[in-house]
Formats: structure tokens, C-alpha cells, sequence
């Protein structure tokens, strides 16, 4: 405890860290006033309602906007400004860095520099522009599709959806530009930093529907409630131990540099070590898995195909079902596999070691070097893709289990715990660095830590 107080005092007492830090905060407070800011022509009580009761009927579509709120940080079921949070621009970050890797225009557009990467910029933007435009219809759909006196949306007016549609768009682009501008000014990925503070806001409404029924609980069951609860807290402590422990696991090749001489100078000979992270693909598999599974089930619900073998196909692969279970390890084990690929390529690798004179001690340089990275990267890629597979399935499994509602558990892993965690410690690595480099102590102590501050 002291010794957080200390770093505290310390990152106060850095004008500049100060003003990133106050600048970030209040960043984030405009975030999520905009959550509270409805849409023009919505009546709110209504929205209400028909959000509480699609909860009691549950659907694919409501599945899939909550499960997709949950992982954007956003608000889907409700009818807000910011209701697509920033999802709609990582969507498109991420569709043209598979493009690049993909397409040997693209890529080289990339190498030209600053002006291909601000053309690629360029065309990430439109493309936010009409994903926005996709998920808002999804939006007003959900909104429009009740009748009567429980419709939120009382002029279903073609002109009110469209200033609807615009206004969602809108509060996408500034969100956009929000993260940009934290990113310059604050402390951090702006855009991550935007995804995280959405998903925390959604944790105090888990725990107010988690500890809601308590008083209509019997005399005899409130002992089970409370044994419960502290599973799922004991539960949420262990997963988040093992996503801190797997997000920092890394294979470490050594890398030996050849011994140069000229004349009587000799050069090279130096050690290092190539790190493999065992999660290198992050949480972009569990993202592509969630999205191809559910969003099929949700179109289906949405259309009202409830009879024949639509209603058997949403009946069989809805969240929580075995095939489901099964279909998703197997499309997060292939996404695992295939980021992977396009970020990690051995013969490239090993070339580029052979050219600058490195080696693996041990490892002829060339194909030799080339099958052995390879069949490292194998192993740890397996390893990731078991445990994207186990954060996976927590969710669901505890759901199913303790009879938890699925807004609850989905706190227990999935995307939202990886993404939580993992700008968490990034967030505290670059405000380590930053303390480290003005010859302040850190949040962990170590013998670099306490030569830095000796030296000071």
C-alpha cells in the first residue's frame, strides 16, 4: 500500500505525467456522457421496457447485441448517442490489416511510408463510415421492432431514422477522434483505453442485477447466494491471474551474433533473445469466432425464421449449446493459427538472421533455422489457442453451471476480461517507463528499478 502511495505522489509530482494523466480523466468523462445523451425521437421508459423484456425472452438478436455491447464497450440495447462505442473503427483497423497482408498493392502502398500509411488511414475512415452505417440499421431495427404502445420509437417517420442513423455515425467519428486525441495528449492507446473504460462502466450494472434478488430470496437459500458469490469472486481472481500470467508469457529464442574481426578488432559475438508471445494474436480470434457465430443466429431470430430448419439451425448453434461450444474452439484454434501466420514468417525470419549474421546456437542458419522457428511458433500458437479457447468458455460454462445470467459471467472471461487486462497493463507499462526515464520508482521493484533510483 505504501508503495502505491509512493508511485501516486510520484506521477502527481511530474507536471508533465500530471497534465497526461488529468487530460486522460477528463477524456474519458466526455465518453461516457455521451451514454446518457438518447437519440432524438426515443421515448425512454419505453426503450426501457422493451429492453427488460427482451432480457426475459432472450433471442439471438438480443444475445447478440449483448455479447457485442459487452466486447465493444458500447450500449447496442440502448438507444444513445455512443450506443456503437468504438467497434465500428477497430472492425475496419482490423479488415485492412488483413487486406495489407493479403494484397501486394496494399502492402506496398504501406512501405511507401508516412503518405501510404495516411492513405491507408484514409480508407479505414470510410470504411468506419459504412460498417457504422450497418450496425446503426441493426440498431434502429432493434428499436422499431416492437408495435404498438411498447414501440420506443413512436413516428417510425423515414426522415427521424435517418437523423437517427446519421447521429449514431456521428458518435462514432467523435469517439474516433476522441482516441486519437488521447493517444496524442494523454497516457496510452486512446482508442483501448475508450473499449476498456466502456466495459468497466458496465460492471457496477452486473453486480446490481447479480445481488438484485437478494430480497426475494428464501431464509435457507441466502447461505447458497452467498457461497455463490464467493465462487464467482474466488473465479474472477484466478482468471484474471491466469490472463496476467499468460499475457506476459513469452518464448525466448537465444539469438547469437557471429564474431566479425578487422584487423585486430573484433566485433559481434553478442547475446540476445527473440521473444514469442504465447498470446501473440490477442483477443482478434475470440473477436472473429464471436462475430461469425453469432451474428448468423442473430439475423435469423431477427428475421422471425423460428420454424423448420432455420429454427433448428438457431436452436443448435445459439450461445451455450455443444455444437456451439465445439464450432467455436475450432474457429478460435484456426484464427489463432492464421494471425498468427501473417504476422510470423520463419523463412523471412531466418533469411534476415543469415544476412545480418545471426544464428540459433545449435541451428544450422537457412531452412534449418526456418523449420525449427517454425515448429516454435507451432507450439506456443497451440498453447495461445488453448487458452483463448478455455477465456472462451468460461462465460458460457459458468452461465449454464451456476445458473448465472449471462450479462454477469460474460465479466468472467471472454474478450472483455483479455481486453481489459491487457490495456491495464499496457497503460501501467507506459506509465513506468515514463516514471523510469525522469528516475522515479516504479509500480514493481527490481534491480533496475532501485539502480534508477539510487542514481537520482
Amino acid at each position: 500500500m505504501g508503495t502505491a502511495l509512493k508511485v501516486l505522489k510520484n506521477i502527481l509530482g511530474i507536471p508533465d505525467l500530471r497534465r497526461r494523466l488529468v487530460f486522460t480523466i477528463l477524456m474519458l468523462a466526455v465518453y461516457r456522457i455521451g451514454f446518457h445523451i438518447y437519440l432524438p425521437g426515443v421515448d425512454i421508459q419505453v426503450l426501457k421496457q422493451l429492453t427488460e423484456a427482451a432480457r426475459e425472452e432472450g433471442g439471438g438478436l438480443f444475445n447478440f447485441i449483448q455479447m457485442t455491447s459487452v466486447l465493444t464497450g458500447g450500449q447496442l440495447n440502448n438507444a444513445t448517442v455512443f450506443s456503437l462505442g468504438i467497434m465500428p473503427y477497430i472492425s475496419a483497423s482490423i479488415i485492412f490489416s488483413l487486406l495489407v497482408k493479403v494484397f501486394p498493392k496494399l502492402e506496398a502502398l504501406q512501405k511507401e511510408g508516412e503518405a501510404g500509411r495516411k492513405a491507408i488511414n484514409r480508407y479505414t475512415r470510410y470504411s468506419t463510415v459504412a460498417l457504422c452505417l450497418v450496425q446503426g440499421l441493426f440498431v434502429i431495427s432493434f428499436l422499431t421492432s416492437s408495435t404498438g404502445s411498447t414501440d420506443p420509437i413512436s413516428q417510425k417517420a423515414f426522415f427521424l431514422q435517418l437523423l437517427q442513423l446519421m447521429v449514431l455515425t456521428g458518435g462514432t467519428l467523435f469517439l474516433m477522434w476522441l482516441g486519437e486525441k488521447i493517444t496524442e495528449n494523454g497516457i496510452g492507446n486512446g482508442i483501448s483505453l475508450l473499449i476498456m473504460a466502456g466495459i468497466i462502466a458496465q460492471m457496477p450494472g452486473a453486480l446490481i442485477a447479480m445481488f438484485g434478488g437478494w430480497s426475494t430470496l428464501a431464509q435457507d437459500e441466502k447461505p447458497f447466494f452467498v457461497l455463490k458469490i464467493l465462487l464467482l469472486v474466488a473465479l474472477f481472481l484466478a482468471i484474471v491471474a491466469a490472463v496476467v500470467f499468460i499475457t506476459k508469457g513469452q518464448r525466448r529464442i537465444p539469438i547469437q551474433q557471429a564474431r566479425v574481426t578487422r584487423g585486430r578488432r573484433t566485433m559481434g559475438g553478442s547475446r540476445h533473445y527473440m521473444p514469442i508471445r504465447v498470446n501473440s494474436a490477442g483477443v482478434l480470434p475470440l473477436i472473429f469466432a464471436q462475430s461469425l457465430l453469432i451474428l448468423p443466429t442473430g439475423l435469423l431470430s431477427f428475421l422471425g425464421s423460428d420454424g423448420g430448419w432455420a429454427g433448428a439451425a438457431v436452436a443448435l448453434f445459439s450461445p451455450g449449446a455443444f455444437w456451439y461450444m465445439v464450432l467455436y474452439v475450432a474457429m478460435i484454434g484456426f484464427f489463432t493459427y492464421f494471425w498468427t501466420s501473417l504476422y510470423f514468417n520463419p523463412t523471412e525470419i531466418a533469411n534476415n538472421m543469415k544476412e545480418y549474421g545471426s544464428f540459433i546456437p545449435g541451428i544450422r542458419p537457412g531452412r534449418r533455422t526456418a523449420d525449427y522457428l517454425q515448429q516454435v511458433i507451432n507450439r506456443v500458437t497451440l498453447a495461445g489457442a488453448v487458452f483463448l479457447s478455455l477465456i472462451a468458455l468460461v462465460p458460457q460454462i459458468v452461465s449454464q453451471s451456476l445458473s448465472v445470467d449471462f450479462f454477469i459471467s460474460s465479466f468472467l472471461g471472454g474478450t472483455g476480461i483479455l481486453i481489459v487486462v491487457g490495456v491495464a497493463l499496457d497503460l501501467v507499462d507506459k506509465i513506468e517507463s515514463q516514471l523510469l526515464v525522469r528516475h522515479y520508482e516504479g509500480f514493481a521493484k527490481s534491480p533496475a528499478n532501485e539502480k534508477a533510483g539510487s542514481s537520482s
